[in-house]
């Protein structure tokens, strides 16, 4: 698996200075237009956790939802839905955590996930890593079996560490590096 894929970088939209002045937003909605970036990221997706169990991908709110529930299909596993309060209809688990510009709160259904699962969370975009971090926690708080991370892009020319905020052994893959 090539880390830089041409196909997904000639198809990655970058727009200077959104949402604030200074930042390069990496926008991987150009790449979920594409049949062919869809499949492309699908097969690499694929490639990498076909033997590893995944029963369960949590996506993260809410890019994370597209390839997470492509991937579940292919994989034969269930989808768990990481969201901003308020979002979810029934029971749920929480985590907050600090950001740049303050603090925030994910969940996920309190039936979602149980010790037997392996799970998978899933998003679009690993920078500083703060909201991954915290569903890694939230998921944790479940007990699984085996948690693995997964970013379509880990952004690293900025001087950004976010795979620096997680344990050493916290296997996490990217598709692409820019």
């Amino acid at each position: 698996m090539e880390k830089n894929n041409q196909l997904l970088m000639d198809n990655l939209r970058c727009i200077p200075d959104f949402p604030q002045k200074g930042i390069n937003f990496r926008d991987v909605t150009t790449l979920f237009k594409s049949a062919e970036c869809l499949q492309e990221m699908l097969n690499e997706l694929y490639e990498i956790y076909k033997d590893k169990g995944i029963t369960k991908i949590v996506g993260i709110e809410s890019r994370g939802f597209v390839m997470a529930s492509a991937l579940a299909v292919k994989l034969g596993a269930g989808v768990v839905l990481c969201r901003k309060p308020g979002k979810l209809p029934a029971a749920t688990v929480q985590e907050s955590y600090t950001k740049e510009y303050g603090t925030d709160t994910i969940e996920i259904h309190k039936d979602a996930i149980d010790e037997n699962d392996v799970v998978l969370l899933h998003d679009d975009l690993l920078a500083t890593g703060g909201t991954m971090k915290a569903a890694y926690n939230l998921v944790k708080k479940f007990n699984p079996k085996n948690i693995y991370v997964n970013f379509i892009i880990e952004i690293r020319d900025e001087g950004l560490h976010g795979r620096d905020i997680f344990d050493k052994e916290t296997e996490i893959t990217t598709l692409i590096d820019v």
